[in-house]
């Protein structure tokens, strides 16, 4: 992986496995968000970043263990449209936080 300059840069590869089927959705927005951001100084303004713009486009805090759905994602499948927030906490920010470390 080429050196990350900005936060978009962290999301890629994509995990290989996932929670929910919306969550792949949700990926691909965020990284669309942070497009042409820098790179924050901190790996707790990262966190923050992240977290505020998981709630933007969910309404729903990173802190919540509930999974919900997001409309306007597909809707096919038992869990078409679903974001697992544990997916979230223990997988998807750990893997960009630990990606920003690695720099």
């Amino acid at each position: 992986m080429t050196k990350p300059i900005f936060i978009s840069d962290l999301f890629e590869p994509r995990p290989w496995q996932w929670g929910f089927r919306g969550d792949p959705y949700l990926w691909d927005e965020m990284k669309e968000t942070f497009k042409g951001m820098p790179l924050p100084a901190s790996k707790g303004e990262l966190e923050a970043k992240l977290a505020a713009e998981y709630e933007k486009l969910t309404g729903h805090s990173i802190e919540q263990s509930e999974h919900f759905k997001i409309d306007r994602y597909p809707q096919s499948g038992m869990s078409g449209g679903g974001i697992s927030p544990t997916f979230w906490q223990e997988t998807g920010f750990p893997l960009l936080l630990s990606r920003f470390e690695s720099e």
